[in-house]
C-alpha cells in the first residue's frame, strides 16, 4: 500500500513538473526571440510566433493536467511536503498559463484603444514638436510624435477611411496604413520586434505585419500587403499653420508620463542596433528619407536635404523634388513635373516663417510655390505637384529592408 502511494506521489511529482516547466518555455522562447537588441532570424522568428500562437492552448491543457496530478494525488496517503511541491508546481504552472494570455510589449507600451482628439488651439503640444499627420477628404488629423512613440500604434478613422497610424522610435519610422483588407477593416496591436522595427498583430486573423514595409510576415495573411496612406512628418507650428481647422491627437492621461521626452532621438541613436551597416560605410543611425518607387528605392541623408534646402533628382524615372519647410525642419516630396514635362525650382533666397507663403519658383515662368506643393503666385497659380509618399527611417532599417536601395550623394 505505501509503495503504491510512494509511485502515485512520483507520478505525479513528474506530471506537474512537466506541466509547469511547458508554459515557462512557452513564455520564454518567444520572449527571447522577438525582443529588442537581439538579432531575428526569418526561422527563429517563425518558430517564436508560431510557438506563442498555440502557447495559451497549450498552457491551459498543461495548468489542468497539473491540478488533475494534485486532486488524484490528495486521494491517496502521500507525504507533507510532495503535497507542498505538487501545489507550487501547479501554481507555477497556472500562473504561467495565465501569463501566456497576455501582451508583455502592450505591457510595456500600452495601447490607446478610443483615441480622443482635440482642436489645434487646445492641444498640448509645443511648436517645435513633430507630428505625423494625415488629411483624406478634407479632414486633417495631428499625432504627436512623442505620444505615438509610447503607443506604436492608432487606429483611427480620417475622412471615413480606417487607417492604423504607426511609430516605431527605434526606428524613426513613422507610417500609416489603411486597416482595409479584402473589404474587412482590421484592428492592429503592438506585437514585439524584428531586428529594431516594430511587429504588428491585426485582431481579426493574428496574422504579424512588418511596420517599415506594411507586409505580413506570419499567419493567414502571410505575404500580403496593407495600402500605404500619404503622411507627412511636419513641426506642429508649420502643421497648425495649415490645418487651423485640424484635430490633434489629445494625450492619454493615465499613461502621458510615459511618453518620450524631448531628446528621445538622441536617447534612440546611443542604443545598439542588430544591423551591420559597416560595409555600407554609413552610420546606423543615420536618418534617412527614403522613397520607394514600384522598380527603384532610394535613401537621402536627411542632413544633406536642410543643407541644400531643395533638392531635384529620379527615382525609376520620375522626376522628384525634396524641400525643406519654411520651419527649416520639417520635409516634403513631389513629383517635379508641370503639364506633363519636367521642371526646374530653385528655392527663394527670403522665406516667410509664416508656414504660408512661398519657398520656390520654377525657372519655366517663376510662378511662386508654397511647402504645399501649389503655385500661389504667377501664371500657374492654382497649379498643385503631386506628392511622393516618404519615409524618414534610421539607415540600419531602410537598408535592412531595402538592401539594393540607392543612395543619394548630392
Amino acid at each position: 500500500m505505501q509503495a503504491n502511494g510512494s509511485s502515485s506521489a512520483r507520478a505525479a511529482l513528474w506530471t506537474a513538473l512537466v506541466c509547469a516547466l511547458i508554459p515557462i518555455v512557452c513564455l520564454a522562447i518567444p520572449m527571447y526571440v522577438i525582443w529588442p537588441f537581439r538579432p531575428q532570424q526569418a526561422d527563429q522568428l517563425a518558430f517564436a510566433l508560431t510557438l506563442r500562437r498555440f502557447a495559451p492552448w497549450i498552457s491551459t491543457l498543461c495548468a489542468l493536467a497539473a491540478i488533475y496530478a494534485v486532486i488524484a494525488a490528495f486521494m491517496r496517503p502521500i507525504r507533507v511536503m510532495s503535497r507542498v511541491v505538487l501545489v507550487g508546481l501547479a501554481a507555477i504552472s497556472t500562473v504561467a498559463c495565465c501569463l501566456t494570455f497576455v501582451n508583455i510589449f502592450e505591457v510595456m507600451f500600452h495601447p490607446y484603444p478610443a483615441p480622443a482628439f482635440g482642436p489645434v488651439n487646445a492641444a498640448l503640444v509645443d511648436a517645435e514638436d513633430k507630428v505625423l499627420s494625415v488629411k483624406i477628404g478634407g479632414e486633417a488629423h495631428a499625432y504627436p510624435i512623442r505620444m505615438m512613440g509610447y503607443h506604436h500604434i492608432v487606429n483611427d478613422s480620417v475622412g471615413n477611411v480606417p487607417i492604423a497610424v504607426t511609430y516605431c522610435t527605434l526606428c524613426h519610422a513613422g507610417l500609416v496604413w489603411s486597416r482595409v483588407l479584402d473589404g474587412a477593416t482590421l484592428h492592429f496591436r503592438l506585437a514585439g520586434i524584428n531586428n529594431g522595427n516594430a511587429l504588428m498583430r491585426d485582431e481579426e486573423t493574428n496574422s504579424i505585419w512588418q511596420q517599415s514595409t506594411g507586409q505580413a510576415i506570419f499567419g493567414p495573411f502571410k505575404g500580403r500587403q496593407l495600402q500605404l496612406i500619404h503622411s507627412d512628418e511636419l513641426t506642429f507650428a508649420l502643421w497648425r499653420a495649415e490645418e487651423a481647422q485640424g484635430l490633434v491627437l489629445k494625450p492619454d492621461a493615465e499613461y502621458s508620463s510615459h511618453y518620450e521626452t524631448k531628446d528621445w532621438e538622441k536617447q534612440v541613436e546611443s542604443t545598439h542596433t542588430v544591423i551591420d551597416t559597416r560595409k555600407s560605410g554609413i552610420g546606423p543611425h543615420e536618418l534617412m528619407l527614403g522613397i520607394l518607387m514600384p522598380g527603384e528605392s532610394k535613401a537621402y541623408p536627411v542632413k544633406d536635404i536642410l543643407a541644400a534646402r531643395l533638392i531635384q533628382d529620379q527615382v525609376d524615372g520620375t522626376n522628384i523634388l525634396l524641400v525643406v519647410g519654411p520651419d527649416d525642419a520639417s520635409l516634403r516630396v513631389f513629383q517635379a513635373d508641370i503639364d506633363g514635362g519636367p521642371a526646374t525650382f530653385v528655392p527663394l533666397q527670403k522665406v516667410p516663417q509664416s508656414g504660408n507663403g512661398g519657398i520656390m519658383q520654377d525657372s519655366w515662368t517663376a510662378s511662386v510655390w508654397d511647402f504645399r506643393g501649389c503655385a500661389i503666385q504667377g501664371k500657374l497659380a492654382g497649379h498643385c505637384l503631386k506628392p511622393i509618399d516618404s519615409n524618414k527611417d534610421f539607415w540600419f532599417d531602410w537598408m535592412n529592408h531595402h538592401p539594393s536601395t540607392k543612395i543619394f550623394k548630392g
